[in-house]
């Protein structure tokens, strides 16, 4: 494909297409009059050889290309935006952008509380939004990095892209205050016995990612969307849980449980910031990565 020959406005008139399904709200969108729009629509057929909107009655419909395009469409227009709105001087005390970092609950709870109190005071007019991190982003990672200014995750999980470690964190083990079958210590055959609530899906829980090492198959009663909700599945049931160090204490304060070590020897959690090599020379994403590292040395 020659990049040289195409029109690239034609990518914003296809995902204004592709999300309206309709050729006057989407020439509405970016500022295209109806027949200028019906004509990049006929181009667009012409280039991709599909109808991409078929009528139906009195609307339009997706073919099975436009479907795969819409998504496809979307992450290439942010990308366009990002590349053009890179700087090449950066003044964080006088600028004004706004920088989206996916992470779970627990890298936006400790790193990026921390991050967020540092722009507070240095950079007023910086605007951080968190957005939580999906099993998205280990199966399809290059693109969606190319849609963000960065991911907090731990080494262990992706590869391939730049990143700057940021700090530490242990794991600790978590039952209920209450558990009769749990004393002073946990033992691995507890861990193999005990039902357990896991952090996102079972296959891919850190939890079963740490015991599986250890020729243990945990047997999952519960999985959800963030670590601050683990301590609440735990609190008056047998189920064990492992949760990070830095939140452990909360976890203790929001729920009748007690935390332990874990009776294995854990891999450490590395926090660190992910981003697209898109990024590499902007000024602003530099200034942030170094801020980024900065915060995380802090936190040790």
């Amino acid at each position: 494909m020659n990049l040289s020959r195409l029109d690239l406005n034609l990518v914003l008139a296809l995902r204004a297409l592709l999300e309206e399904r309709n050729v006057t709200r989407a020439g509405e969108r970016v500022g295209l009059s109806q027949p200028a729009m019906s004509a990049a629509l006929s181009r667009l057929r012409r280039h991709f050889d599909d109808e991409l909107l078929a009528r139906t009655g009195n609307s339009y419909e997706l073919t099975p290309l436009g479907v795969a395009l819409r998504d496809r469409s979307a992450t290439a227009c942010d990308l366009l935006e990002r590349v053009f709105a890179s700087q090449a001087d950066f003044d964080p005390a006088a600028e004004s952008r706004e920088f989206t970092l996916l992470a779970s609950d627990y890298g936006a709870a400790v790193f990026g509380a921390a991050l967020a109190r540092a722009l507070h005071r240095e950079a007023p007019g910086i605007r951080l939004t968190f957005q939580h991190s999906t099993p998205a982003v280990v199966e399809n990672t290059g693109t969606v990095l190319s849609t963000v200014d960065g991911l907090l995750l731990p080494h262990g999980i992706i590869d391939g892209f730049p990143a700057v470690d940021l700090h530490q964190d242990r794991w600790l083990c978590m039952v209920a205050d209450d558990n009769p079958e749990v004393g002073d210590e946990l033992t691995l055959d507890q861990l193999s016995q005990l039902p357990w609530a896991v952090y996102q899906r079972p296959y891919d829980a850190p939890a079963a990612r740490q015991l599986s090492m250890i020729g243990i198959s945990p047997r999952v009663e519960v999985s959800v969307q963030t670590f601050q909700l683990l301590p609440h599945m735990v609190e008056g049931t047998r189920r064990v849980a492992m949760i990070q160090e830095r939140l452990a204490r909360g976890a203790v304060r929001a729920a009748g449980v007690r935390v332990l070590p874990c009776p294995f020897e854990a891999v450490p959690v590395q926090e660190a910031m992910w981003w697209h090599p898109v990024h590499a020379q902007d000024a602003a994403h530099i200034w942030l990565r170094g801020k980024a590292t900065e915060v995380g040395a802090t936190l040790g």
